[in-house]
């Protein structure tokens, strides 16, 4: 896959202890070849790119003058760490990243005793570290702890909250944030470097902290005289430098550093160190540093599937569907055109969620919060409050992040906001931090919150459709990652009754109530078990909350055995809720649940997990075959 011959450092780097030996010419080499392996591998089997691009020389640095994996480097979401991950031995292994059984796109403390903290999600950096740096404060241990965050987590508030917390507690702690998307002019950058190697040089930092020491010993003349002091260091670092905002919250603050500059960033590591209490270090970099389709184009290869080399175009197969996102995003256009009370809000994901077709079309209609789920949520809220209809479309898995906003914010008040989460489900090579699988179950538990899901594209549309016209509070619709089934799709759109399930099929042996993507599986599946004389009732469920009571009762009455089929977790989820009714009614039908393990998935393909996991349609065959042979309890999960 890969001429090793070609490059003359990186194959002799296999731990961060091979790193302090080399020169640094050595080292300048070393990241030029990162970055060509990167190029390398990851054009051939895709990944998240472009932030790695731009941390080579910072992870390459910290490596160098830090004692990794004693001090503890605390990478923010993961994508960013590709280089670390090259570094730590983990070079050969990078060719499997995302893959079945592979190495993690993320950071993954089974991995590598290199992974500090797993990490998937943004702006978690600091809180952990800080947590990192008072473990050791109390089990008095010489640690040095990391933070490097970037990439927008600097946008979600939860990084804000870790730097109050720090500037508190005072515990010795270094974060890097490393600032991939501010313009800094060339003059002005310069000066804040010499300022801040200046104001980080230990013959500096001594002489101030004997200037402190014996002006503490003057009273009232010695304080006035450390007034004074404090204002001119601080006045300067005001004019050249964003660094007040942090030194309010308690930060020392030395920047901006440039990120690509590996002499300069081995010289601030080294010079501060040893410093005392929390310390910023401010780099800049380029995101795609290095390779010039994806400095030109660093959103489109923040994440990448197999690309050319040369060019950055990736390989696309000939003849695909089009994704659910962008259904869902031409869908919402179409709304938005006939409704001018609708909007569209995304936390830093217009092109994953399809709101990038809605913010070319209406842009002063669409609102981008950045990282800040939770924010986006309660935005959401309060223009509801005023007659808006706001659309708030969120992966499922960061949804998660904003469950109290959802709670407290919008359904407590009985709001009508719109929440589209796209990549319900397993979603693949982002493994299980990325996975959808939790939230049939903790939409469900939310009083008035109604809950969809399509089964295709068509059903897609009416349900947006339908959702925006819900008056009676909040609503969800979930669907899964990838292509369209390819159904044909009306001109315009059709109210769905909210509650009502569909019959699609009739049968007389086992009555399959199925949501989302398991309809399909389950016609699947069905045609299988017909060849074998097991008639199956194909119901599309559509609402997992509120259940369509009258075909429930239905099949309750016409079957004895009835299978449940759901991507999402089985503890909690769909099929938990038609438990939960036949329960309430003492009823004794048999039931079998088919859905995710109460377990995290790992990372590979789709099908690759639905197979794994006996969920997908030959999997469903043989639970369903095992069922219908075998007398068993009931809220039987296989």
């Amino acid at each position: 896959m890969v001429d090793e011959s070609k490059y003359k450092v990186l194959f002799r780097v296999n731990s961060p202890a091979d790193v302090k030996t080399l020169s640094i010419n050595d080292l300048r080499t070393l990241c030029v070849e990162i970055r060509e392996y990167m190029v390398d591998v990851i054009s051939q089997i895709g990944g998240h790119f472009g932030g790695g691009l731009g941390t080579v020389e910072l992870t390459v640095a910290l490596h160098k003058v830090f004692d990794t994996p004693n001090d503890l480097i605390v990478w923010d979401t993961g994508h960013q760490a590709y280089p670390h991950k090259i570094i730590t031995g983990r070079r050969d292994q990078l060719k499997t990243i995302r893959r079945l059984n592979g190495i993690s796109g993320f950071l993954k403390r089974t991995e590598s005793e290199y992974d500090a903290f797993g990490a998937g999600h943004a702006s978690t950096s600091i809180s952990a570290a800080l947590g990192m740096a008072v473990a050791r404060d109390i089990q008095k241990t010489n640690k040095k702890v990391i933070a490097v965050i970037g990439d927008g987590a600097m946008t979600g508030g939860m990084a804000y909250e870790a730097m109050n917390n720090s500037g508190l507690i005072k515990s010795n702690l270094i974060v890097v944030l490393n600032d991939n998307n501010m313009s800094i002019a060339p003059n002005v950058w310069q000066i804040s470097n010499y300022f801040s190697e200046m104001i980080a040089h230990p013959d500096y930092n001594r002489l101030k902290g004997a200037i402190w020491d014996l002006t503490g010993k003057l009273d009232n003349f010695g304080d006035r005289i450390r007034r004074v002091t404090a204002r001119v260091e601080s006045g300067i670092k005001s004019m050249i430098t964003p660094g007040m905002l942090f030194e309010a919250l308690g930060f020392r603050y030395f920047g901006p550093v440039n990120g690509h500059s590996l002499e300069q960033l081995i010289k601030i590591f080294e010079q501060i160190k040893n410093l005392k209490g929390p310390i910023l270090v401010h780099t800049t970099s380029e995101k795609g540093k290095g390779y010039k389709p994806a400095e030109n184009h660093a959103q489109r290869l923040h994440a990448a599937t197999p690309f050319d080399k040369v060019t950055g175009e990736s390989i696309k197969k000939s003849g695909g569907s089009p994704a659910y996102t962008t259904i869902f995003g031409n869908a919402l256009v179409e709304i938005a055109k006939q409704n001018p009370k609708v909007i569209g809000i995304t936390a830093a994901m217009p092109d994953g969620t399809g709101l990038d077709i809605f913010q070319a079309e209406m842009p002063e209609r669409y609102f981008d919060v950045g990282i800040a789920e939770e924010h986006a949520v309660t935005f959401a809220a309060g223009m509801a409050t005023q007659g808006i209809i706001p659309v708030v479309a969120i992966y499922s898995t960061f949804l998660q992040r904003a469950f109290d906003q959802m709670i407290h914010d919008v359904a407590l008040q009985k709001l009508h906001v719109v929440f589209v989460l796209d990549r319900a489900g397993l979603v693949g090579a982002d493994g299980p931090t990325h996975h959808g699988s939790f939230d049939l179950t903790y939409l469900r538990l939310i009083p008035h919150m109604v809950i969809m899901a399509p089964k295709d594209e068509a059903e897609l549309r009416d349900m947006l459709f339908t959702a925006v016209n819900y008056m009676n509070g909040p609503i969800a619709i979930r669907y899964p990652r990838g292509s369209v089934l390819g159904v044909p799709l009306q001109d315009g759109f059709t109210q769905i009754q909210i509650g009502k399930a569909e019959r699609l099929t009739n049968g007389q042996d086992v009555a399959l109530l199925a949501v989302g993507k398991m309809v399909e599986y389950s016609k699947k599946a069905s045609e299988k078990l017909l060849a074998e004389g097991i008639h199956c009732e194909i119901i599309n469920m559509r609402f997992i909350k509120p259940l369509d009571v009258d075909i429930l009762n239905d099949v309750i009455t016409r079957f004895e055995k009835i299978v449940t089929l759901e991507e999402s977790t089985i503890v909690g989820g769909f099929g938990t809720g038609v438990l939960e009714y036949l329960a309430e009614r003492n009823l004794k039908n048999d039931v079998l649940r088919i859905g995710l393990p109460d377990k995290f998935v790992d990372h590979g393909t789709q099908e690759e997990l639905h197979k794994q996991l006996d969920i997908d349609p030959d999997g469903i065959v043989e639970k369903i075959k095992k069922f219908l042979n075998t007398k068993i309890n009931r809220g039987v999960v296989a």
